[in-house]
């Protein structure tokens, strides 16, 4: 692993030779989080990512000795989902379902899904008073311990797309947005809610993700056209975990 930081200490970067070093650095570090917050007597807030990266990664730790934690003080989050039945194979609950939260003993009351199968408008308001009555707060915003994000090739993270931009003024805790391509409809978290949590972690492998990547974290021409160029805690830690074939472009 190869680990950066930005002189302006606006983020860090680490690189792993392969997806089971990441996997093992991302398990360290919830495990380190998630047993200094059970120490403290305090829930621990995760929000969760869609995407073949995260799946993969999850699928890894899945495996790993997770050990005997009090499950009772986790709560988990979604950033973003598809509006599909949970059931369905796009489903970002049902990915993550299957790839790690089916191991572990956590009371069903501390999953909180986005409901994908609920009329769009009407869940994205349910999801932000569930996130309101959960999730600690600061700044009239939810505060969560760590939010994990994927990038798209376009710029996009969780589902706050390029044709949206400004969206990502507003003081909605999530809204309904609608994938460029597709036109599927999506509910997600805003930017406001993600850049004031405690830290972000950005996941990409591949080599299809090196040049978006390398648009942003160089800030090339164009990068504020891009809604992953302005996720940034504004009073934490902004992580960039990715492999070498993500990494390659970047200066």
């Amino acid at each position: 692993m190869v680990s950066t930081a930005n002189s302006e200490k606006e983020y860090k970067i680490s690189v792993f030779r392969s997806i089971e070093e990441m996997s093992g650095a991302l398990f360290d570090l919830l495990v380190d989080e998630f047993t200094l917050s059970i120490a403290e007597n305090r829930s621990y807030h995760l929000v969760l990512s869609g995407g073949s990266t995260p799946v993969k990664i999850f699928e890894r730790i899945a495996r790993m000795p997770l050990g005997r934690m009090n499950w009772d003080f986790l709560h988990i989050y979604w950033g973003d989902e598809r509006c599909v039945p949970p059931s369905h194979t796009e489903s970002n609950y049902l990915n993550l379902w299957n790839a790690i939260l089916r191991y572990i003993d956590i009371p069903e009351d501390n999953i909180h899904r986005i409901k994908g199968e609920n009329d769009p408008e009407m869940e994205s308001r349910r999801y932000a008073e569930v996130l309101q009555t959960h999730s600690p707060s600061a700044n009239v915003f939810p505060r969560f311990d760590l939010v994990l994000l994927g990038i798209g090739e376009d710029g996009h993270t969780a589902s706050i797309f390029p044709d949206t931009m400004h969206k990502l003024a507003t003081n909605e805790l999530c809204y309904v947005a609608i994938q460029p391509q597709s036109r599927q409809n999506r509910i997600t978290m805003s930017l406001k809610v993600l850049n004031n949590s405690k830290k972000i972690l950005f996941l990409a492998t591949g080599d299809s993700k090196s040049g978006i990547l390398a648009h942003i974290i160089n800030k090339e021409q164009g990068f504020l056209m891009l809604p992953a160029s302005y996720v940034k805690p504004e009073s934490g830690e902004l992580m960039w975990f990715l492999d070498a074939a993500a990494a390659k472009k970047i200066n």
